[in-house]
């Protein structure tokens, strides 16, 4: 016998409650083995594979691509016993059925006029059709009926209204005439005048019809002005001019992954993306953070031209060449040792305990910039490594983000985080922080600039600061005295040395 399991979406971490699938790896009829990766998911925090709990033969598909479902939906439907399946007799084709509303049932798909043309009617009048207007249908007699009045020979011209009330006639623009619910626009049984109507098409002169084949325009979807109903010249031209493409100012075409799952207006000048995953999750971390840890930024101008020259030195020894070296590694490393030296800053405030939390090691986040939104993993006891390893952690850190393959937990208990916006050529900025940390630094774009050095103006590389903290647990004599031991670190890295 068949055994029918059904998954449901377990939690993928962090006590999500949602996700959406994102793509399925496998289809209905496929045969899958225990721990084969089944579907892609994308929680609030990161896209996660999923593998499946069984083996055997996926039989149902329960939900689609694009849609976000709960924790504990069913979402695939798998027969783990499929040899266990006895094959089906072969099937007799049912006989015909006449029912009491006039159509004509085939096993279990009805002939009735509003129905699909593709379903065992063909277009253009059937003894079908015939049978189903009688109410007979086979050899089976139809229920007892009122005497017919005799019947009129009917025109040509009302027979295919008749069609076209069934839905079984194609109108003049390609469309069937019936409702949106798949039944007749109108009875079978009289042809109005809209739907004759429907059934013609445009009135043309011939260079007019030339001039529409030419610029692509369909002559049924104009709305003539000329005498009688014709369609001129001129309203060829209108209707192709409101066709042609306008430039907008921001769609940047295929080059936007962020446009791929949102609805396009009429006109293709707005497009809506709903918000979910990342982005939401993001977006509800920093209103939650900004409406409710008091924030307080504090900037520092410094010149960092002796770490300019320590990036190219150790871009140049060979014990560095296997990894990537720039100014970050060296802001990361200066703002592990101005914790060491302020161990209050690296804490957090617990609302519901109304207790400050300070944490003994450092789990360094890095705010990264992914087309599915900012995510801000973090390397876990980063005071642990050496410079070395930290630029390796760096690398792989920002590579995973990128490919949108950061995992919750790859995201949890985080407690200080770097954002580098001079990446982006920005100097500095005030950012929102992490929630359940007490600071954050901006680290600016590094520029030439002069500068006054040994008394003497000189071209320098200078950068600028921004330290975000929480002043609940945070004052402003400490924030300053964090942010100003990371620029004599980046000022003169040999500090480093001294307080490492």
């Amino acid at each position: 016998m068949p055994t029918f399991q059904q998954f449901p979406l377990p939690d993928a971490g962090e006590g999500l409650t949602e996700a959406e699938i994102v793509a399925w790896h496998v289809a209905v009829g496929d045969t899958v083995e225990v721990n084969q990766t089944i579907v892609e998911i994308e929680t609030a925090k990161s896209l996660v594979d999923l593998p499946s709990p069984w083996s055997g033969v996926v039989t149902r598909i329960l939900v689609e691509p694009g849609q976000t479902v709960d924790v504990g939906t069913p979402i695939i439907e798998v027969d783990t016993d499929p040899a266990g399946a006895a094959p089906a007799p072969d099937a007799e084709p049912a006989p015909a059925v006449a029912t009491s509303g006039g159509a004509i049932e085939h096993g279990h798909r009805s002939l009735r006029g509003g129905g699909n043309r593709h379903e065992g009617v063909e277009p253009g009048g059937s003894d079908e059709i015939e049978a189903a207007r009688a109410g007979r249908a086979g050899d089976r007699p139809a229920a007892p009926a009122e005497p017919e009045a005799p019947v009129e020979p009917v025109e040509p011209a009302a027979r295919e209204a008749v069609l076209v009330g069934y839905g079984l006639a194609e109108t003049g623009t390609g469309r069937r005439d019936r409702t949106a619910d798949g039944t007749p626009a109108s009875g079978p049984a009289s042809a109005t005048a809209s739907q004759r109507e429907a059934t013609r098409h445009a009135l043309a002169k011939p260079p007019v019809r030339k001039l529409a084949r030419e610029l692509g325009v369909d002559l049924d979807s104009i709305t003539p002005t000329g005498p009688g109903g014709i369609v001129t010249r001129e309203d060829v031209l209108g209707r192709a001019a409101q066709a042609e493409a306008r430039t907008l100012a921001t769609y940047p075409g295929d080059d936007a992954p962020w446009l791929a799952s949102g609805t396009v207006s009429s006109d293709g000048r707005q497009t809506r993306v709903p918000v979910k995953s990342v982005r939401k999750r993001t977006a509800e971390a920093m209103v939650t953070s900004a409406f409710t840890a008091p924030h307080v930024t504090v900037f520092h101008t410094v010149d960092v031209t002796k770490t300019m020259k320590l990036v190219e030195r150790l871009r140049a020894d060979r014990e560095f060449a296997d990894v990537r070296v720039t100014p970050l590694l060296v802001a990361a490393k200066a703002l592990m040792l101005a914790v060491r030296r302020h161990p209050e800053i690296n804490g957090s405030w617990d609302e519901p305990a109304q207790e400050i939390v300070y944490k003994h090691y450092i789990n360094l986040g890095i705010a990264a910039a992914t087309p599915r939104g900012l995510v801000v993993p973090n390397i876990k006891d980063a005071h642990r490594l050496t410079l070395k390893e930290l630029a390796g952690a760096l690398a792989d850190l920002t590579s995973t983000a990128r490919a949108g393959r950061t995992t919750p937990a790859d995201m949890s208990d985080g407690t200080i985080t770097i954002t580098n916006v001079g990446v982006f050529g920005i100097d500095t900025g005030t950012p929102i922080l992490n929630p359940g940390e007490a600071a954050i630094l901006a680290f600016g774009a590094i520029r030439e600039q002069p500068w006054v050095h040994k008394g003497k103006i000189k071209i320098r590389h200078v950068t600028q600061l921004a330290l975000s903290f929480d002043h609940r647990l945070v004052d402003g004599a400490l924030g300053s005295q964090v942010l100003a031991d990371v620029a004599r670190v980046l000022h003169d890295p040999s500090h480093g040395l001294v307080w490492g």
